[in-house]
């Protein structure tokens, strides 16, 4: 098989297009061994595979494959080492349950794409039964946030909706709504008993939650903090919480 070592190539630019959110239509880039085998193992659905010539056999066969140079494989990730090898797929269709049931963790407008990966993992880890974002959140796509989901987006569900929608579903699915707020009608985190379905929203890292999700949510909640530290990282924030509540 013949080594594409020239950025012009056509299949190349198309791809490298991907590491732009305005051209991620229909399909996305993921880099590295591990989200590969994560792929195959979810059955998401591979449209080509990009891997330097001597790691070609380490793929399955029957899969669309080109390989390419270091060059090459360099220019299609934003990863100062990559892992050899960079695979283009197609985006999952946003497909909601007749009926939401179960333990979600839902992001408003967490913009850093380290936070919200780690808050998907987190979800992940603690069995949830899918995480909600904003549509002024960090675009799961996005290379960084690929890399802190560690394949994460592959075991459970994914939905981004404006906020008023996700509230609406939640509400209409009669889910419990917990929301992290510093105020006077909040309370500590640990006199809170979740039931078995609820919803757990954690707010923009500067600003918090809306004015609205303070208004809809069931209860708010905070985490008392002994030290001198002002605030906690969101997403730490979310694993204490959340792992509570399970």
């Amino acid at each position: 098989m013949e080594i594409i070592r020239s950025k012009t190539n056509k299949t190349i630019k198309q791809a490298k297009k991907l590491q732009q959110k305005k051209h991620r239509h229909s399909s996305y880039l993921i880099e590295g061994w591990h989200l590969l085998e994560e792929a195959l193992q979810s059955g998401a659905q591979v449209e080509h595979i990009f891997v330097l010539a001597e790691q070609a056999e380490r793929l399955p066969d029957n899969l669309p494959v080109s390989m390419v140079s270091p060059d090459i494989l360099q220019d299609l990730t934003d990863s100062k080492s990559p892992q050899g090898v960079v695979a283009q797929l197609a985006l999952p269709k946003q497909v909601l349950p007749e009926k939401l049931i179960g333990k979600y963790l839902i992001l408003e407008d967490v913009q850093d794409p380290g936070n919200v990966g780690t808050m998907i993992r987190t979800a992940d880890a603690a069995g949830c039964d899918g995480v909600f974002l904003s549509d002024k959140s960090a675009d799961i796509y996005n290379a960084k946030v690929l890399r802190s989901m560690q394949g994460s987006h592959f075991h459970l569900p994914i939905y981004r909706f404006p906020t008023e929608e996700i509230l609406y579903l939640l509400k209409n699915n009669q889910i419990p709504i917990l929301a992290t707020s510093l105020s006077k009608q909040s309370v500590d985190y640990k006199a809170v008993q979740a039931s078995s379905s609820f919803a757990l929203v954690m707010g923009n890292e500067g600003k918090g939650i809306s004015d609205l999700v303070a208004q809809e949510a069931d209860k708010l909640v905070h985490i008392i903090m002994p030290g001198q530290a002002e605030s906690l990282n969101v997403a730490v924030a979310a694993g204490i919480i959340l792992f509570s509540f399970i």
